[in-house]
């Protein structure tokens, strides 16, 4: 039996998580007018355990980045009094990090859990293998409840491993007896003081809010007593390739649903239905969206060999952050702000897929590795910026309990 939450909890739910009777266009042209006729499961078990459930007002084009007009929309900050505020939590679809990314624009906490942890019923996905149901709020004791409700096997997700949902029970935190790793790697991209082609403006630069902040905030978790132990993972760079070649195949194949015949709006003026299908399709989506899933055909009808040579890649690196598992209990990885930087001027998605993985590259490893993922956002007078924690798949409670520690430490929370 799943437990209630706290009374009166309002979670917010973006268009791309299915509610009865509610519009599910997941900020898509392909879905303009579609209504929900079920429940998500994520939304039924909230439901289930007397949440409040509230329409989100924002959301990119299927969720994939965040969305054009700034991520104001998608998490405001506390005080704005929105679902994100210390008694409410919100929902928002992983596929690359957009969680992290959205709670680092609002400084608050973002979690991406393990994959196979949360049903994916009822999500309006893009890339089945990577994405997931992030929750952000003010408060890392929200984000547990919210995950404790809708955690757990759903037979009407046939993806989801045959495994137990990991015991959420509140444990102890003894610092002295946990080792975090820093990934060196992670933390040399971090510090790498390249410009951008478009702006020449300087990204992951050594300010207070990049490296120079991060080994700050490492000194204060040394201070708290935790064991820092540098780690290597040579293929760290990987992971935006491997994602933008897995991603893009899954993307295009999974867009193919959207055919103007079940639903949404179709061309007019063709002459048949092959010419309806075709003149549809190309109306139906962005240009972002339109570029991820020709690059997704190309891989998947002409150059197969690099879709498998992806796959194998993607293994090896699942491999590689299991060894590494055996050596420290948890890791911890800088988080670019560049993008949260750019949300808040109002800059939005980046017009290319090659900005768009640019501005994501300190977050995807955990969508291809199916890694939990914490945001800490920073905290005046302790750490001066933000950072992720992840940890072994399924050790999503562990995690919380982590987060909790060092944020109450540090008189968050």
């Amino acid at each position: 039996m799943k437990p209630a939450l706290q009374q009166d909890m309002t979670v917010a739910v973006p268009s791309n998580i299915s509610m009865r009777g509610r519009p599910a266009e997941a900020g898509s042209n392909a879905l303009t007018g579609y209504t929900a006729v079920e429940d998500a499961t994520v939304v039924r078990r909230l439901r289930e355990a007397g949440a409040h459930l509230r329409s989100s007002a924002c959301v990119g084009e299927f969720g994939f980045g965040l969305p054009v007009g700034g991520a104001a929309a998608v998490a405001p900050r506390p005080s704005a009094g929105g679902a994100e505020a210390v008694d409410g939590a919100e929902l928002l679809m992983d596929f690359m990090g957009e969680s992290r990314l959205a709670a680092a624009h609002a400084s608050i906490y973002g979690l991406k859990p393990s994959y196979g942890l949360v049903s994916r019923f009822g999500l309006i996905g893009l890339i089945p293998s990577m994405e997931c149901c992030g929750i952000l709020s003010g408060s890392l004791n929200t984000i547990g409840e919210v995950l404790m409700t809708v955690a757990g096997q759903d037979g009407l997700d046939f993806s989801l491993p045959e495994e137990d949902a990991p015991d959420f029970s509140p444990r102890e935190i003894r610092p002295e007896e946990i080792t975090i790793g820093i990934i060196t790697e992670a933390q040399s991209m971090a510090a790498g003081a390249e410009r951008s082609p478009a702006t020449g403006d300087s990204r992951g630069a050594p300010t207070p809010r990049g490296a120079e902040g991060f080994r700050a905030s490492m000194e204060e978790l040394r201070r708290l007593g935790f064991t820092l132990r540098e780690v290597s993972l040579p293929g760290y760079e990987l992971f935006s390739l491997v994602h933008r070649v897995v991603g893009s195949v899954e993307a295009s194949s999974a867009a193919g649903r959207y055919d103007s015949v079940r639903y949404g709006p179709r061309a007019p003026g063709a002459k048949n239905w092959n010419e309806m299908y075709l003149m549809s399709r190309g109306a139906a989506f962005g240009t972002l969206i339109k570029s991820y899933l020709i690059q997704g055909a190309f891989f998947q009808f002409e150059r197969y060999e690099a879709f498998i040579d992806a796959c194998r890649i993607r293994a090896r690196l699942v491999e590689d952050m299991r060894r590494l598992e055996s050596e420290v209990d948890f890791f911890v990885l800088p988080m670019d702000d560049g993008p949260a930087q750019e949300v808040r001027s109002g800059a939005g998605v980046p017009p290319s897929l090659a900005g768009l993985y640019e501005s994501h590259a300190s977050t995807l490893y955990a969508n291809v590795t199916g890694q939990p993922a914490l945001y800490l956002p920073p905290v005046p007078g302790s750490a001066p910026t933000g950072f992720q924690l992840t940890g072994p798949r399924l050790s999503d409670g562990r995690l919380l309990d982590l987060g909790r520690f060092i944020s109450e430490s540090w008189g968050g929370e």
